[in-house]
């Protein structure tokens, strides 16, 4: 029987609905780069690139491109903010407050939901290819907390340099190991990672990333990549491709290195013909180096402080250099280009916030510190919805952000210099004094009123919900609820 006209009409125009709908539903792909103590002050759309020594054009496409976040901050050092960008919560709630040391267990319990979990549950094959510095051990490596792949190093990248120093091959130590791991199996050592492999393991990075990405765009599913680079980690050393091509000198020539490698990210992203379904951040973990090398035998090339921009101090300090750091992010058609904001965003917000656009389940079952901020990203609200948060810097609270203030109970200079305890807290306009040296407690002691509700509230909680102890074995279990 032969339908008419109108009927077909009616049918195919519902299924052209049903298609638009069901397009509109599609999960995005996540890229997600993260930069290894890099400062806010490096890309030229911070007012970086050239005035660092190269320009970084493909840095500065996404910001173009999508939203730049000016007031994007971070925990002070490596794993902590690691540790929050995975559960969307304090590193101390994890036990994984400081940079750990020696050779005991660390890292996040098997009980911590993964930002990788948390996508993997909602549908996404999960890709990681880089540092991880949340656990060494079977049990806590990337594999065992959501990721499917991983290829890369467990700890942080000063490792590379111990074969080469004096003394460490009497020490009885073993030398650290690049990684490849797959789900569900303990991952394999490809090979030392010393001073050889150092200026090399980006590029691979880079070709793993890029690897997975095709492999998984063909693939009836969303991907999620998380993409932690080690470059502008001591010790600094460009890829023989990039050494001297700056002019400008090693740190310059990394500057070309990442950005140049970031082209490769994205163009493999447009020749998919996925550009509009990925959503890609850039982003780091902390502010710049701040180095001592005295009686190393490293040399002021291995060695690169970076840049802050317009903000004081380094990582290991509770000062803004340390806790703001680049953020920029693109989504073509959902994320206006060109747009920009200076509202308090932290790294924990990204959980609940990727959770929400990827449809993914935030648990209910803990404290998420995390807000969701996806109608600020996608530009339906001009406010972030947070107005501050506690300064970290290790286990020890140094102060208190709030909006356009910072109050100090403690500061250092730098991860080796004195440490000063104040018996009254100092307070800083940001605004007014991007260095935080001005203490203008008086006659602004009106800003404790405003911003320590905050310290107070997450003191409580931590009573109500209390940390997980810095080296916990599994299995774990809280023993209070939220």
């Amino acid at each position: 029987m032969k339908i008419a006209p109108s009927l077909q009409s009616i049918l195919l125009l519902s299924s052209i609905g049903m298609t638009a709908e069901i397009q509109a539903e599609k999960k995005p792909n996540i890229l997600l780069v993260f930069m290894d103590n890099f400062g806010w002050g490096e890309p030229g759309f911070n007012g970086g690139g050239i005035t660092r020594g190269a320009p970084t054009p493909n840095m500065d496409k996404i910001a173009r491109q999508g939203l730049r976040l000016t007031n994007f901050n971070v925990e002070a050092q490596c794993t902590p903010s690691r540790s929050t960008l995975m559960t969307g919560r304090y590193a101390i709630r994890s036990g994984n407050g400081v940079v750990p040391m020696g050779k005991g267990v660390y890292g996040l319990v098997q009980w911590e939901v993964t930002l990788a979990e948390m996508l993997a549950d909602a549908g996404y094959s999960t890709g990681m290819f880089g540092k991880w510095h949340l656990g060494r051990t079977n049990g806590r490596y990337p594999t065992d907390q959501g990721f499917d792949e991983w290829y890369g190093i467990p700890n942080s990248t000063d490792e590379a340099a111990y074969p080469s120093q004096e003394g460490f091959a009497e020490s009885g130590l073993k030398p650290t190991y690049v990684l490849d791991g797959k789900k569900g199996a303990v991952p394999k050592k490809v090979r030392p990672y010393g001073i050889d492999y150092r200026p090399l393991i980006d590029r691979d990075l880079t070709d793993k990333a890029i690897s997975f990405m095709e492999r998984k765009a063909k693939e009836d599913k969303p991907f999620f990549v998380y993409l932690p680079y080690t470059a502008t980690h001591f010790p600094t050393m460009p890829h023989p491709d990039f050494k001297g091509k700056s002019g400008n000198g090693p740190w310059a020539d990394l500057l070309m290195q990442i950005d140049s490698y970031l082209g490769e990210l994205i163009g493999a992203v447009d020749k998919l013909g996925i550009a509009e379904d990925t959503i890609v951040i850039f982003t780091a973990d902390n502010g710049p180096e701040a180095l001592d090398i005295g009686g190393t035998s490293m040399t002021m090339e291995t060695a690169m402080h970076g840049s802050p921009g317009p903000w004081r101090g380094t990582l290991f300090t509770g000062f803004e250099g340390s806790l703001r750091v680049p953020f920029a992010i693109k989504w073509p058609g959902k994320i206006k280009a060109g747009s920009e904001s200076d509202e308090i965003v932290h790294a924990m917000d990204l959980y609940p916030t990727l959770a929400k656009i990827a449809g993914g389940k935030v648990p209910d079952d803990r404290v998420i510190d995390g807000i969701d901020m996806s109608d600020f990203v996608l530009g339906k609200t001009k406010k972030s919805g947070r107005d501050g948060f506690v300064v970290y810097m290790g286990n020890d609270v140094f102060g208190v952000k709030w909006k356009n203030w910072k109050i100090h109970f403690k500061e250092q200079e730098g991860w080796n210099t004195v440490l000063k305890t104040y018996t009254m807290p100092k307070v800083y306009n940001l605004m007014n004094d991007p260095q935080e040296k001005d203490n203008v407690l008086f006659p602004h002691t009106w800003v404790l009123k405003a911003g320590l509700p905050l310290l107070e509230k997450h003191v409580v909680s931590l009573k109500q919900n209390p940390p997980i102890p810095p080296g916990t074995k599994d299995p774990y279990q809280p023993k209070s609820a939220k």
